[in-house]
Formats: C-alpha cells, sequence, structure tokens
C-alpha cells in the first residue's frame, strides 16, 4: 500500500510537526489559489495519481505558473492527464496546488526496511532533487540504525559531515529529520521518503520544507488505520484480477499481486518476497503478475487464490511457473494439492490447454506434494519439470523462459495433440 505525493504527505507530516509546503487540493476556489499565490508568488500543478509514475517534471507533468490564469489553464491540461510508462497507463484523478519554496539546497532523504542490514536504514544525501539511482555511491550515505534506540540526531550530523556538506545544513536537519522515525515507526510504514526537503532561508537560518512525499504501509500492521486514509488513496488503480485476489488478503496467508504485462505468457506463482523480487526481475515482461503467496496459506484459500490466477492467465501463457524458496513453514502438500486441484477444475471446464508447468519447491512435504501434482498433471496429459530446494533459483528462471520460448516457436500444437489424446 503505496502513498505518494503531498495531497496526503503534508497531512501525515503534520502528525510530527514536520515543514511542508503549503498544499491545495483539487477542490480548491479561485480565490484559495489567489491566496496561495499573494503568500508565494509562485505556485506548481501537479497531477494526482494513485501509485507512484515518477519523473513527472520530465514528462511535462508539472506547471509552474505565477497567475490564477495561468493556474486554471494548467489544472484543465493536467487534471486528467495520462502518464504512460512501457505497458502501464496511469490517469490522473485531480491536481494539487503547492506553493515553490525558495532554497539553494535540496536533499534527499529516506527511511526503509532493509533485507540486507536487517535492520531499519536511512538513506541521505545533500544532492537531492533527483533519482537517487543517478547519484554515485560517494554522494550519499546509507546507514542502518537499531529500531529500539530509535533514529538519533547524531546519525544524520555524523552522516553529513562524511558528505562534506555546507555546516549551515546540519544543524537544522539534525533538529527535524529524526521527526519522521516517530511517522515511520507508529503508523506501520515499512518506507518514508522525502525528495526534495528544499532548505528554505528564514530570519538567518535554514529550515527544511518538504516538497515531495512517498511512502508504503504494511497492510497486516493495523497502525496505519490511525491515520483515517481510505483504502481508494492507495496503490494503483487495480484492474479486475488484482481487486478479486486482494480480497482474499488475510494475516496469515499473502495474496499479493500486482499485473506486470497483461500481455505476458508466464504467469508465475511465487512464494516469498525474495522469491517475488527475483523472478520478476529476471522474467521481465514475460511474466503476467508479480505475486507473493507465502505465508502458509490454508487448502481453501489456495485454492479460491488459483482458481483466480488460472481464470484471468491460463488462457494466454505458455508456461504456468510455481516457484519459491525453501519453506519453513509452509505445507508444501496443502498448496500442492489445492493448485492441483484448482489446475484440474479449471482444464474441466475450459478444455486442454497448451500448457507447460514449471516448478522449483523446497520446504515440509515437499515430496508428498510434488507427487500429488505430478499425478495431477499426468491425469490431465500437461507436461512438466520439478526442480527442488537444491536447484539455483536463476537456473530455474531461465529454465522456464527456455520453455517459454520453445513454446511460442513450436511447443503449442503438439501439445495440444498429446493433450487432446
Amino acid at each position: 500500500m503505496q502513498l505518494t505525493g503531498l495531497y496526503w504527505g503534508h497531512k501525515l507530516l503534520k502528525y510530527v510537526d514536520f515543514p511542508c509546503a503549503d498544499v491545495l487540493g483539487p477542490d480548491a476556489s479561485a480565490g484559495e489559489i489567489k491566496d496561495l499565490l499573494e503568500r508565494h508568488k509562485q505556485i506548481f500543478i501537479k497531477p494526482i495519481f494513485k501509485g507512484g509514475v515518477g519523473k513527472k517534471g520530465k514528462m511535462g507533468l508539472l506547471g509552474r505558473v505565477d497567475s490564477v490564469e495561468d493556474a486554471l489553464r494548467e489544472k484543465e491540461r493536467l487534471f486528467f492527464i495520462e502518464h504512460i510508462s512501457e505497458n502501464n497507463v496511469a490517469k490522473a484523478e485531480g491536481v494539487t496546488y503547492e506553493s515553490a519554496i525558495p532554497a539553494e539546497h535540496e536533499i534527499y532523504f529516506s527511511i526503509s526496511d532493509n533485507t540486507r542490514f536487517r535492520a531499519p536504514t536511512i538513506t541521505i544525501t545533500h544532492h537531492g532533487g533527483m533519482d537517487i539511482e543517478e547519484l554515485p555511491a560517494d554522494k550519499l550515505k546509507v546507514i542502518p540504525f537499531d529500531p529500539l534506540t530509535g533514529f538519533k540526531g547524531f546519525i544524520v550530523s555524523n552522516a553529513l559531515r562524511e558528505l562534506e556538506a555546507p555546516q549551515e545544513l546540519i544543524s537544522p536537519l539534525v533538529q527535524h529529520l529524526p521527526k519522521l522515525w516517530d511517522l515511520y515507526h507508529n503508523y506501520g510504514m515499512t518506507m518514508l521518503e522525502l525528495n526534495p526537503i528544499r532548505m528554505m532561508p528564514q530570519n538567518k537560518r535554514l529550515v527544511p520544507v518538504a516538497c515531495d512525499f512517498k511512502c508504503s504501509f504494511d497492510r497486516d500492521d493495523p497502525n496505519w488505520m490511525r491515520l483515517g486514509i481510505p483504502n481508494s488513496a492507495f496503490a494503483s488503480d487495480y484492474s479486475e484480477f488484482e481487486q478479486e485476489i486482494n480480497q482474499l488478503r488475510t494475516y496469515q496467508g499473502q495474496s499479493d499481486v500486482f499485473v506486470i504485462n497483461d500481455k505476458g505468457t508466464i504467469t508465475p506463482m511465487t512464494f516469498g518476497g525474495g522469491a517475488n523480487a527475483l523472478v520478476s526481475d529476471l522474467l521481465s515482461d514475460r511474466a503476467t503478475i508479480s505475486s507473493d503467496f507465502g505465508g502458509n496459506p490454508p487448502y481453501e484459500k489456495m485454492k479460491q487464490v488459483a482458481d483466480i490466477c488460472y481464470k484471468y492467465w491460463l488462457p494466454q501463457s505458455n508456461v504456468l511457473f510455481i516457484i519459491g524458496g525453501k519453506a519453513n513453514n509452509t505445507d508444501i502438500f496443502e498448496t500442492f494439492r489445492a493448485m492441483g486441484d484448482g489446475l484440474r477444475s479449471f482444464i474441466t471446464k475450459n478444455g486442454p490447454q497448451p500448457l507447460f508447468v514449471v516448478v522449483g519447491r523446497g520446504g515440509p512435504n515437499l515430496v508428498r506434494g510434488m507427487a500429488y501434482l505430478r499425478d495431477t498433471l499426468e491425469d490431465l496429459r500437461i507436461p512438466y519439470r520439478f526442480f527442488g530446494h537444491d536447484s539455483a533459483m536463476s537456473e530455474i528462471v531461465n529454465y522456464a523462459k527456455d520453455v517459454d520460448d520453445w513454446m511460442k516457436k513450436e511447443g503449442v500444437r503438439p501439445m495440444m495433440l498429446k493433450a487432446r489424446g
């Protein structure tokens, strides 16, 4: 669950008294816009997207105006504008009016859960205002810290001194940035990013002012509900598939999904966040979905998840790819039994499909689960290949890609002949 932009960001930053640019929502009147201009001389008009689309300025999706007339023209241009990036199309749902903040220095700052350090980690640089990936490693600091002691001002001070940041930046950032830990820690966030924070001159000092905002929440942590944010504000525009799957989500047994390419040819049903990240990266736009179905889902739920995935994606898929690491507590027999039964129901209802099943998994009851899935696939005359936990996941992904290539070139016809007996 993700929020981007200052429409919601400025409301959340008020909880910890962190300075933020003045913001008006899409329902602002001409009088309110005029008042904002009189106080700040210049304002930015930004479209509101669900989920982050990035690079709005570079794509011409940002207006900078100094009159009410220009502001209304930019509102008309941007209110329902579309942003197209590769296979994704995002449509704006209004605009915000944000005060321009004069500043010489811009800061990038984020807090996130870091699997490398297994600790909350800050990233900071005084070369903000751009994509963090574009900066060389010596221009930023990535620092883990102990969540029991919390995020302290000295961490900021040490980081900025090592980066040789201007002296006048250090004191105001030491004063204000630790406030963000309270917001992150107390409301169920997994990531909080401000880029840029502009250092505005005020009374012979610099004040850090947030000029853009991004955060993600752990859906299973109920603390986010205390913020009063409606569900409609989160993530991207959900497809029917995502809506149907996400209705099944419970604390025990995840059902996280995201459509990668609605014309993909490999449907990965992935177990575990690490496996999902690797598989999504290596499959790229061959994958129909990104998914994490780990967490030891019971048979009934896994069967429902499988039924939905098969209904939406098997008619176009060459490969059904069931993949995950070596589980600690997930009952492989129960998940494989549910997925096999779902496949039997789908074939019974829709007839033979040109499909190849690739499986890579480890964990409790693995042999029993693979035996059940094997018997099901052989009954359905569906070819398969199984890999155990001692196989490298990257090699299994490459095998699935090779099968996909074969299916596209020559595999579909003989497979259908075999399926029809």
